[in-house]
């Protein structure tokens, strides 16, 4: 396995990356809370050593459900989510080299093999980040290849970094040896290796890597308002364990919202930030989002109001984050 560049060219690459990174950042949309564009962002997980059977069948079970993307499992568990998902479109996604990412080149690349055999359709690697930080590049390249190499498209590569234990610099490294190495995903963090997804790597890692590559958030996601801050800083796809309850959490705020805003008569056409309360603006912030009953994309010239406790600023309805509290003028 070739390790395309040399250790020189591979510095002087993630040295142009750092140097050419932004020292601002856009904030991305993200899907409308509720909707099945949400929901398929999310990769519903359990990676503890000792998961069983039933909780297993239970993971499957609320993926399909609520028609997740995936469910991420150990290798163990693949063949068996593959058969209870049957006939639902949520995949199996299979961790390889977990949690530590110190496996051997050929324990990855045979682990990797298994999984897509027994009908992974997407694999969540562990990058050897000691490597990483030691700088030893053309070896985590070849880590990195070779498990893209035994499971090639369509099956989905995730890259995971574990930023905690990395520096920024590491953290760029990482992401452009992932995208060298044909990588679909760079992916923050395992979840057992410290502090999980941060807005800042999220957005860091989005802003170095090409178009065709994205960002998997994962690691101490539990709320909507995490979801939606990580998408808003570039994650295309959200790792958790508490994908229901997140569901559960945007449902819940889409319904309080929707009867704040339609009053007593039922009027959608107004509403007054004030009859939210408290606890429901807390929960949104100001990335929270009520649903026009009239609006729709051939009427995005609407105007409208974007209304948080803090400020109340005229916008078009049609430019607004897919998460916005919204009243119609």
């Amino acid at each position: 396995m070739t390790t395309r560049y040399t250790q020189a060219e591979w510095v002087a690459l993630i040295s142009e990356a750092e140097k050419n990174k932004p020292s601002s950042f856009p904030k991305y949309k993200a899907p409308t809370l509720g909707t099945p564009d949400f929901a398929k962002c999310i990769d519903h997980t359990l990676l503890k050593p000792d998961a069983t059977r039933d909780q297993i069948d239970e993971l499957c079970e609320e993926a399909k459900r609520h028609d997740f993307r995936s469910v991420c499992v150990r290798l163990e568990w693949v063949e068996r989510a593959v058969h209870k998902l049957r006939g639902s479109s949520v995949v199996v996604a299979c961790v390889v080299g977990f949690h530590e990412g110190t496996h051997s080149v050929s324990d990855k690349s045979k682990e990797a093999s298994l999984a897509v055999s027994a009908g992974a359709s997407e694999l969540d690697m562990v990058i050897n980040y000691p490597l990483l930080k030691q700088q030893s590049y053309p070896q985590v390249y070849t880590d990195v290849a070779t498990v893209r190499n035994v499971a090639p498209h369509p099956v989905i590569l995730k890259v995971i970094l574990e930023t905690a234990q990395l520096a920024q610099f590491d953290i760029i490294a990482g992401s452009k040896i992932a995208e060298a190495a044909n990588a679909d995903f760079v992916k923050t963090s395992t979840g057992f290796g410290g502090q999980g997804a941060t807005v800042e790597n999220v957005r860091l890692m989005k802003s170095v890597i090409g178009p065709h590559m994205k960002v998997k958030a994962s690691g101490g996601i539990k709320t909507v308002n995490d979801c939606v801050s990580m998408m808003e800083a570039g994650a295309e796809r959200i790792g958790t364990s508490n994908g229901v309850w997140i569901m559960k959490e945007a449902q819940s705020l889409l319904e309080d919202t929707s009867h704040a805003a339609g009053g007593s008569d039922g009027n959608q056409n107004s509403m007054d930030y004030t009859q939210l309360s408290e606890d429901v603006l807390s929960k949104l912030g100001q990335n929270a989002i009520i649903q026009l009953t009239n609006y729709s994309p051939s009427h995005s010239d609407l105007t409208g109001k974007f209304i948080s406790p803090d400020e109340d600023i005229d916008v078009d309805v049609g430019a607004l984050p897919l998460v916005a509290v919204v009243s119609v003028l």
